[in-house]
């Protein structure tokens, strides 16, 4: 395929580079492996399209990650409107790793679960700072919400997942 010089080849390039993390915060939002698929699918289509509107030199994990979430909000919208649902239980969520010890797969998975099971707000920014490894204002530049607020909701969550994790603790003991 021809690519013109300018966005459309910063945005392809940029896009395998950041693909991965892409579809990890599709799945912080979505909870589900399949609609991360399709919303990091979608959200590569439209920033191809849409190409036009990103400016060469700018931050491109922010553009697309706002891509993303668009996607996601909209994804929500029409799901309320079809059948009044929302996100996926928790329980249907499965992320086996052949690598790990049983044990450790079941404390990954806890974890996985005490994520998720944090308001959407909260989730997104520790998917965003904890796993993708952003910076608070890195964060807040992808959020568009000032870095106090980041802050606030890394605190809020971190006391939230340790109440958890503590509970989660003293019933395998």
């Amino acid at each position: 395929m021809f690519w013109k010089k300018g966005p459309d080849k910063e945005i392809s390039k940029g896009l395998k580079e950041i693909y991965p993390r892409l579809w990890r915060y599709a799945f912080i939002l979505s909870g589900s492996h399949d609609k991360a698929s399709d919303i990091t699918q979608a959200t590569s289509v439209r920033a191809l399209e849409k190409s036009h509107q990103y400016s060469p030199g700018t931050d491109l994990n922010r553009w697309l990650f706002r891509i993303a979430k668009n996607i996601w909000l909209n994804e929500l919208r029409s799901e309320s409107v079809r059948d009044m649902g929302g996100m996926a239980s928790i329980d249907e969520i499965d992320i086996p790793d052949a690598k790990l010890s049983p044990e450790l797969g079941m404390v990954n998975e806890e974890i996985l679960l005490s994520v998720m099971s944090l308001p959407e707000a909260q989730r997104i920014v520790v998917g965003l700072v904890y796993i993708e490894g952003y910076s608070y204002e890195e964060a807040a530049n992808i959020l568009d919400i000032p870095v106090g607020t980041i802050m606030s909701r890394l605190s809020t969550a971190r006391l939230k997942l340790s109440k958890k994790l503590k509970q989660y603790q003293s019933a395998t003991v």
